[in-house]
């Protein structure tokens, strides 16, 4: 396992609301790693440093995207400052999709959507981290949704953001085979509505995916993803099978209205809410977080007033479980059921300061 190019600090805004954050933000050391696994190389981004026994925020991109392009956009946003103090965040990019990434050699065998989670044990060990809090996009939220289906005592919550756990139809498969690769890449990631009217932003990612993506390597990646199988997650239920398939920990579905994924997930955003609202998405993810047990004297007045003024909706189910750590004290935990859907006017159970964790989140921004 190889360690490579050490710091780096970059220059973030801040909100006044939130003094020293930025100098704080900047301080914190970046380091990109290539971590060995069965599977191959899998290169990491380590921002800042893991504190005690506190979970990672580990991010996963979509295909067509690496972690920079996927994220870069929410992690610089001001409202994520405070949370960047309280929490190390770890970005794994899928085998050959980071930047400057070599071609695979011949005879390279592309891990498939089932091995990708297999190789982020390892990633952990690298890093020595006991549990995350995974953020993932479309094909990352697959695979960090797997990974949370096998190794639940490794994940302490997910935020998914079009998410479809559903292996891919016959239509999509047909459309796939009649479209170039950067153009269906941006039919996954924005809607129609998006790539009609919004001409910079797609123009934007589009030369990012012919200009910036190994091209070879990006084939594998997407080949692997509309290869995937169902998730087959059920929400159990009262008097029902005892054994059935879910999630264990506290889960925030997120998507855009204007999304492609919107059908399959569940309102003002595209395809991409990460980088269309990011100051949305990191409230809902503060809100979150403190429904886990974590930051309880976080800053709320940002989140107040964007969720009075804003037309994004949130729905909760309730439950709780309890759940001891050694810095962090007793704190109040729920099992997560989740499950495709989509709400516009259900209001939320529990807040940040409630005391009581959400069991099932669905957010559309």
């Amino acid at each position: 396992m190889d360690d490579i190019q050490a710091e780096s600090k970059g220059a973030l805004l801040v909100d006044k609301e939130l003094p020293g954050l930025r100098e704080a933000v900047s301080q914190l050391v970046t380091k990109e790693h290539d971590v060995e696994t069965p599977y191959g190389r899998i290169h990491c981004t380590m921002k800042g440093v893991p504190k005690g026994d506190r979970p990672v925020i580990l991010t996963f991109h979509d295909i067509g995207l690496n972690h920079k392009t996927c994220f870069d956009t929410m992690f610089q946003h001001e409202d994520m400052h405070e949370i960047m103090q309280h929490f190390a965040v770890c970005h794994v990019d899928a085998p050959g999709q980071h930047e400057g990434a070599n071609t695979f050699s011949t005879g390279y065998e592309y891990p498939s959507m089932d091995q990708l989670p297999e190789s982020l044990p390892l990633v952990l060990k690298h890093f020595g981290l006991k549990s995350i809090i995974g953020i993932g996009v479309g094909a990352g939220a697959y695979i960090l949704a797997r990974f949370a289906l096998d190794y639940p005592a490794l994940v302490e919550g997910l935020v998914l953001v079009n998410i479809n756990p559903c292996a891919e139809g016959w239509m999509d498969w047909a459309a796939h085979k009649v479209t170039s690769l950067p153009e269906m890449l941006i039919s996954h990631l924005f809607g129609k509505d998006e790539i009609a009217n919004n001409h910079n932003l797609i123009a934007t990612y589009r030369h990012h995916i012919i200009n910036d993506m190994n091209q070879y390597n990006l084939h594998h990646f997407v080949k692997a993803y509309n290869s995937r199988r169902d998730l087959d997650i059920e929400r159990p239920i009262p008097g029902g099978k005892v054994t059935v398939r879910t999630l264990k920990c506290p889960s925030l579905l997120v998507v855009g209205d204007s999304s492609p994924a919107v059908d399959a997930v569940m309102a003002d955003c595209g395809g991409l809410p990460m980088v269309d609202q990011p100051g949305k998405l990191t409230e809902a993810f503060k809100y979150f977080i403190q429904g886990m047990g974590y930051m309880p004297a976080a800053s709320m007045t940002r989140l107040v007033r964007s969720r009075t003024a804003s037309g994004s909706s949130v729905h909760s189910m309730d439950g709780n479980r309890s759940r001891s750590h050694t810095n962090e004290g007793n704190r109040s935990r729920s099992h997560t059921n989740e499950k495709r859907g989509r709400s516009h006017t259900d209001s939320m159970d529990g807040t940040g300061n409630s005391g009581a964790a959400l069991k099932s989140t669905e957010v559309s921004c």
